[in-house]
């Protein structure tokens, strides 16, 4: 973790692999612009959302110190959040999607600290802090919810990608960066909303994790509770975007009851949403994560979780009935009457039991890979992990014994034994053999000059999930994405544009009260004359000071600007009807 970045209680709990992801907020990069951006969107979602938005949010607003005039600092955020149990850092745009989850599962919120530029004001389809820090945070201060987000977190991490997930990721992480970058070209742009639209209607069958992703998608970014005919907002999207947050109230978004088949519902993330979920309270959330939770391999392992890891291609793990677990890239599986009855992987493999790896069997020791089989003896109901010492030794499953293991399915383990390792309520997890051969059929699997083989002991494939047993077995520190976020070099004018910003923003604030704001009116006329926000925020003073002329001047200068971009009329509009409704919440 940066050292630039304050820690505390909760993020100390995070592990190494997570705190790769954090960089340090750098809060002075934040320009004036960048600070009347936020001021803008806060001011016209809290004046909205207080009709539309679940009680929780405004609540929450107050209760995390999120300010309405300021971008937060996080700092001062993680100062208020550890008193609901929860922290924030910031990271760099999109992170895979298993290690957002994680965080989560940590009480974690993870804030791309990054803000749209003006000219995404309404919706940008990169995470950035008004969608992060105003959307996120506020809510997570209701408990029911609150707790729904870890635990999502918690069962989201270990859900199994494909290996066109990864790709899509990676797309859609591009098309943010390039899509929010100043001077981004058009034919780019459109190129990568191509690539991500090729991807998705190429992914094949849905893996764990695009479902679980639409679930996280349908709720907590894009959530809607109470009734069908009544319902309020709680997502993060819809609570973040003040476009989309009066789109989403009208007919013309479709309101649908929340159920497990919002996990089978694809989404646009350049595009409104044409149809929403509402969840009769958050309770429910709970309800249907549990559901779905049930059909994962996480708690249904058996030969799908174990074909859903070799399709990952990626780094996952398998449980056995015993509690043994292993960790690697899985490359190969042996079926019988669809049963897996042998797994394989290839390269560095770990062996651990709850959670902790096995003294002796780590990647240092299975270097090449792993390979067991799973089930019963051939001829024999009482599996090995189910016999008593007594047992044990009528079947030669004994210390020096040279034994031939005869498998339901076929699989025969050769070879002298040379010692067994015990769980804690004493059943047989791993014997080790010498000279051993072990064949499917006329297939060979394992050869004596290969060394020892460890066979695992387990009757059944009891989960099967993303990512190591031991999160300290494996090297997992290796995060490089293929793309960072785009900061480029501000011209001339802008930065003369920046500095009227700030010269206004040091007039309300009571930091310089000598400023001319009808001289900065005139230098935004004739450098600057297509800006609509500082106009905006000047008629504010100049409205709450009865400055008659001067705001005749603002509104006369508004005008010519609504007139050459019509596309900002409306934003215009809203801003003055703040400033004259006066009814924001401080």
């Amino acid at each position: 973790m940066s050292k630039s970045f304050e820690s505390n209680s909760i993020l100390q709990r995070l592990p190494k692999h997570l705190k790769q992801f954090i960089k340090p907020q750098n809060y002075e990069d934040y320009s004036a612009i960048d600070q009347a951006v936020w001021r803008y969107v806060m001011r016209k979602n809290v004046d909205f959302l207080t009709k539309v938005a679940h009680k929780s949010y405004l609540e929450g607003l107050k209760q995390t110190g999120i300010s309405i005039d300021s971008i937060p600092n996080m700092y001062g955020m993680n100062r208020i959040l550890k008193d609901i149990g929860w922290a924030a850092v910031a990271v760099d745009g999109f992170i895979p999607p298993n290690a957002f989850m994680e965080f989560q599962a940590y009480n974690v919120l993870v804030i791309a600290s990054d803000i749209r530029q003006l000219e995404h004001i309404e919706y940008t389809p990169a995470p950035d802090i008004i969608h992060e820090g105003a959307g996120h945070a506020p809510i997570i201060a209701n408990p029911e919810y609150a707790e729904y987000l870890r635990r999502f977190g918690e069962v989201g991490c270990k859900a199994i990608s494909s290996a066109k997930d990864y790709e899509l990721y990676e797309a859609v992480r591009h098309l943010s960066i390039i899509k929010e970058a100043p001077n981004s070209n058009k034919d780019d742009v459109a190129s990568a909303e191509k690539k991500i639209e090729d991807i998705q209607q190429n992914m094949g069958e849905p893996s764990e994790m695009t479902l679980i992703r639409n679930l996280h998608w349908w709720t907590v970014e894009y959530g809607l509770i109470g009734t069908l005919h009544n319902p309020k907002i709680y997502g993060a999207g819809l609570l973040s975007s003040i476009g989309e947050s009066a789109w989403c109230m009208t007919n013309e978004v479709k309101k649908l009851p929340y159920n497990i088949e919002a996990a089978y519902k694809d989404f646009d993330i350049t595009k409104p949403q044409p149809q929403l979920f509402v969840t009769p309270d958050f309770a429910h959330l709970s309800l249907i994560l549990e559901e779905f939770a049930n059909t994962m391999a996480l708690r249904k392992g058996g030969l799908s979780g174990v074909k859903k890891l070799i399709n990952s291609n990626a780094l996952g793990t398998i449980e056995l009935s015993t509690g043994l677990q292993i960790s690697g890239i899985f490359s190969d599986v042996i079926q019988h009457e669809g049963k897996p009855i042998y797994i394989q992987t290839h390269t560095h493999t770990s062996l651990a039991y709850r959670e902790k790896e096995l003294v002796g069997h780590g990647i240092e020791t299975h270097t090449k890979g792993f390979g067991s089989p799973i089930g019963k003896l051939k001829g024999i109901n009482l599996a090995i992990e189910d016999m008593s010492p007594r047992d044990l030794r009528a079947y030669d499953i004994y210390e020096e014994k040279i034994v031939t293991l005869e498998f339901e399915g076929g699989i025969k383990v050769s070879g002298k034994i040379i010692t067994g390792k015990r769980n804690l309520q004493g059943k047989i997890i791993l014997i080790s053999f010498k000279n051993c051969t072990v064949t499917h059929n006329y297939n060979i699997l394992f050869k004596p000059q290969w060394g020892v083989y460890d066979m695992a002991v387990g009757k059944d494939i009891v989960s099967a999930f993303s990512g190591p047993a031991d999160l300290n077995s494996f090297n997992l520190i290796t995060h490089v994405s293929s793309t960072e976020t785009i900061h480029v070099k501000k011209s001339e004018n802008l930065l003369k544009l920046e500095a009227l910003y700030q010269q206004v923003r040091d007039y309300r604030d009571g930091k310089n009260k000598t400023i001319s704001r009808t001289k900065v009116l005139e230098e935004l006329i004739e450098n600057h004359s297509n800006d609509w926000l500082l106009p905006v925020e000047l008629y504010e003073l100049a409205f709450k000071g009865h400055e008659t002329k001067l705001c005749k001047s603002i509104l006369k200068h508004l005008e010519t600007i609504k007139q050459n971009r019509p596309e900002v009329g409306h934003l215009v509009d809203d801003g003055l009807g703040i400033v004259e409704k006066g009814t924001v919440m401080k």
